[in-house]
């Protein structure tokens, strides 16, 4: 499918991507988490890009951070500080993790980008002071990017943003239940592929991409391919090819619960409230990642309904090495999932260090077993 060649361009050409949104005299804002406020940046008439790892050797953010940093973070700084984002205009740093947290601090005091913010969102998200709280920093946010453009932030560039992101998140979704229903309708890196095009490509683009591909996959009945039902969880999975080796092995990945997932595009914003009261709701429902507590359940509720609603025969939890939130969560997940007689394995990634031959042996163990 052509659309999707265009994805696999995007995120494999990420300084060409980027140089192609530039001539559309768009800045590029640069974030790390799924609670980057992606439609107030885009309203600024920013475009919000997620970082990712280029997976070089850390060399230079050695002096910087710690080697028990996650390989993101450290990826990322290491990107920054070799001039491979010298295309960002500036970056936003939502507070979730310590090890964010800390980057957010060196890139401040190297002051390398034009632009930069703090988002500290609330960490408990199930109070009436949290949603007053969330409302407030989406609005000083607001504020921020306004002294930065020099342009007010309208109430039609906030609809603007709203409808473009919720179609946007509604294509995913699409593709998403398309797969559940039909695991061989679309290949695992052709998926992977989508949603992180999706979180570095033009808006614009993807208005028009995601509507084709999902009319076209519509279209497709392929026939039913034996193989066992698997979904995904952790924070996020940037490599094509644990899905392949997880195809090749005998499974299918139908659902995730990952922050370059469904975490990231779940749940529509209300289009006809204030806009920036529904920007902070969507942000308090969507579901929450460890870092973030709405209810002591809600974690292990989600991932066992994902389970049971996309009919799965097994659990991977994809843990980042160092990820220190995903990590204390896991112990709690795997106990909700075996009470719940769900097939549950553990492994464990580092972008610098993948073993892929000694995770296809376990990953087919894993499935042939259940």
């Amino acid at each position: 499918m052509k659309e999707i060649k265009v994805f696999h361009k995007a995120i494999n050409h990420v300084a060409d991507t980027a140089a192609k949104i530039k001539k559309e005299n768009k800045k590029i804002i640069g974030y790390l988490c799924s609670y980057a406020p992606e439609e107030l940046i885009y309203a600024a008439g920013f475009h919000p890009m997620r970082l990712f790892s280029s997976k070089s050797d850390i060399i230079l953010a050695e002096s910087h951070l710690q080697a028990y940093c996650c390989s993101l973070v450290r990826g990322v700084l290491e990107d920054s500080l070799s001039g491979r984002l010298d295309f960002l205009d500036g970056t936003i740093f939502p507070h979730t993790c310590d090890s964010i947290q800390r980057l957010s601090d060196i890139w401040r005091m190297n002051e390398k980008y034009e632009f930069f913010a703090d988002v500290v969102l609330p960490a408990k998200l199930n109070t009436a002071s949290a949603r007053t709280y969330m409302l407030d920093v989406m609005v000083r946010f607001k504020n921020d990017l306004e002294t930065a453009t020099g342009n007010k932030i309208t109430d039609s560039d906030l609809h603007n943003a709203i409808n473009t992101f919720n179609l946007i998140r509604k294509n995913l979704s699409r593709i998403y239940a398309l797969k559940s229903q039909n695991p061989n309708i679309i290949k695992g890196a052709d998926l992977y592929a989508i949603v992180k095009g999706s979180m570095i490509m033009g808006k614009d683009e993807l208005v028009t991409l995601l509507p084709e591909i999902v009319a076209n996959l519509e279209k497709i009945n392929p026939p039913e391919t034996q193989g066992k039902r698997i979904v995904v969880s952790g924070s996020i999975c940037d490599s094509p090819d644990i899905y392949t080796v997880i195809e090749e092995a005998g499974g299918f990945i139908v659902g995730d619960d990952l922050c370059t997932g469904q975490r990231w595009f779940e749940g529509q914003i209300i289009e006809d409230q204030d806009p920036l009261k529904a920007i902070a709701q969507r942000y308090i429902d969507r579901m929450t990642c460890p870092a973030k507590h709405s209810s002591t359940t809600l974690r292990g509720e989600n991932i066992v309904s994902l389970a049971q609603n996309n009919k799965a025969d097994g659990v991977i939890f994809m843990l980042l090495k160092f990820c220190d939130p995903h990590a204390f969560d896991y112990p709690y997940l795997k106990e909700v999932l075996d009470k719940g007689n769900i097939k549950n394995m553990r492994v464990e990634m580092d972008d610098q260090q993948q073993n892929l031959g000694q995770l296809s042996t376990r990953l087919e163990t894993f499935i042939h077993m259940i």
